[in-house]
């Protein structure tokens, strides 16, 4: 009867160092690996900030392109609104027709990550912008 006690006290003694080190081991590789994708992630999500403040300028640039020459489609004139600032852009420029979009430093955006519309079409007064070329620039381009 004392050998089976004996036996059943070995049997609870839980975890091993090694097996803890083990998990330990695996939890901090599974966060290594996740970490920078989070923050790839957040950071694409912020951006659509600065993406989605391009739209106004856009719909702007194609109602000038209607009655004016793309050249004169310049920021403030001919229906093209005023620059705008947000919580992500600190400034939007618009210059014949194309639209650069100046994001601020903010949650993994950094102010080099400009975004740059350049429309097709639209040439001569009255033709219509047929798309827009987008250009991501950037040392890490988000788009």
């Amino acid at each position: 009867m004392k050998k089976l006690q004996t036996m059943k006290k070995s049997a609870q003694q839980g975890f091993t160092l090694i097996e803890l080190m083990i998990v330990v081991a695996i939890i901090g590789i599974l966060a290594a690996v996740a970490l920078p994708a989070y923050q790839t992630y957040t950071a694409k999500a912020a951006y659509s900030e600065v993406i989605l403040a391009s739209g106004t300028f856009k719909t702007g640039v194609q109602v000038c392109a209607l009655k004016n020459p793309i050249a004169d489609c310049d920021l403030g004139t001919n229906g093209v609104p005023a620059t705008t600032e947000s919580q992500a852009v600190a400034s939007v420029a618009v210059s014949g027709g194309t639209i650069r979009v100046t994001p601020k430093a903010f949650s993994g955006i950094q102010t080099d990550n400009i975004y740059q519309l350049e429309p097709v079409g639209g040439a001569t007064a009255g033709a219509a912008i047929t798309a827009w070329n987008e250009t991501c620039e950037g040392t890490t381009p988000l788009c």
